[in-house]
């Protein structure tokens, strides 16, 4: 007789014998941000961006692009210089951005936001302020702050010892 470890047989798939289970840590946070994202795009797309691609979100994640020099917005988004250098360009000819010389090293450049690339992140702000409004309905406003203060947590930078540094 075969028997099952799941708690639900909403956790098995037809014909599978071992389920995986309920979902990791790993997936109960790409999620949510990929709900976020979803509303990031309606909204950007509502607001006439409708050239605004998923994969140029990567390059206006938190703390954005401006300012930076290309090898280390790469290095911070663990990306391809090269892969990066086509979404600049992408974003550089849907005028989100431009690459200007850097003042301290003419070799270098620097990358500025463009008066519709910073109108592209007031949406994007908007949309994620939208899904922070509705997650604090869902929870509560006491639980919400909690999540934001545990992630605050998860995200501070850890000592040697793996502790996390004091704030």
């Amino acid at each position: 007789m075969s028997t099952t470890n799941s708690s639900s047989v909403f956790t098995r798939q037809q014909g599978e014998t071992e389920p995986f289970g309920p979902p990791l840590i790993g997936a109960l946070l790409r999620m949510p941000w990929e709900a976020v994202q979803r509303r990031m795009l309606e909204r950007l797309h509502e607001r006439g961006f409708d050239d605004f691609d998923a994969a140029y979100l990567e390059v206006f994640r938190y703390p954005g692009p401006q300012g930076t020099r290309p090898s280390e917005l790469a290095a911070r988004l663990r990306i391809s210089k090269q892969a990066l250098n086509y979404l600049l360009g992408e974003l550089e000819r849907l005028g989100y951005l431009e690459r200007r010389p850097d003042s301290e090293d003419l070799r270098s450049k620097r990358i500025a936001l463009t008066a519709r690339g910073t109108s592209a992140i007031r949406v994007i702000r908007e949309a994620v302020g939208e899904m922070e409004a509705s997650w604090a309905q869902q929870l509560g406003p006491k639980r919400f702050a909690q999540l934001q203060n545990l992630l605050l947590d998860l995200n501070r930078p850890t000592s040697a010892s793996g502790d996390a540094a004091p704030a």
